[in-house]
């Protein structure tokens, strides 16, 4: 899912219509508060998302405390819900979500469910045209978080923030 920075009405607009799925305050570099459930992965997958951006001329991403903990409150709906969706229930709204974390625009955020590591989801990203856009873009931050369901499986969330 990929938010630009529309105007005022089309934000509210685009909100509204739960936005496209693909696949303020300042950027702090701290760590964000635990959230219950999650595993923050994103000083592993960092390196690998640094190293392709950099590959392709574009600018190194920081660690970002409102990325982190968007990333992991998405990876433990995902995994109390048992499903790999970027909008869960009735009403959910992307930018909203984006906004309770004070993720600075322009958003966007990656989902995957199942891989055993950090490496093997950033990789199912990038192999993922749409996924890949999302790590290409005109991002500064990232977070990144896993949580498991009961029954194991792993729920992957990365937020890159502007």
């Amino acid at each position: 899912m990929q938010l630009m920075r529309p105007s005022r009405r089309h934000f509210l607009v685009l909100s509204g219509m739960g936005l496209v799925l693909a696949g303020c305050s300042t950027t702090s570099v701290l760590a964000p508060t635990p959230t219950p459930g999650a595993s923050d992965q994103t000083a592993a997958a960092l390196p690998a998302v640094n190293k392709l951006r950099q590959s392709r001329g574009l600018a190194a991403l920081t660690l970002d405390a409102p990325a982190r903990k968007a990333a992991a409150v998405q990876a433990v709906r995902m995994a109390k819900a048992g499903e790999m969706k970027h909008l869960i229930g009735f009403g959910d709204d992307f930018g909203n979500r984006m906004k309770k974390s004070d993720v600075q625009l322009p958003v966007a955020e990656n989902i995957a469910s199942g891989q055993s590591s950090v490496d093997a989801a950033v990789t199912a990203w990038i192999n993922s045209p749409k996924h890949l856009t999302n790590m290409l873009g005109p991002y500064k931050g990232l977070g990144v978080a896993m949580a498991r369901a009961g029954d194991g499986r792993s729920y992957w969330a990365m937020v890159l923030s502007g």
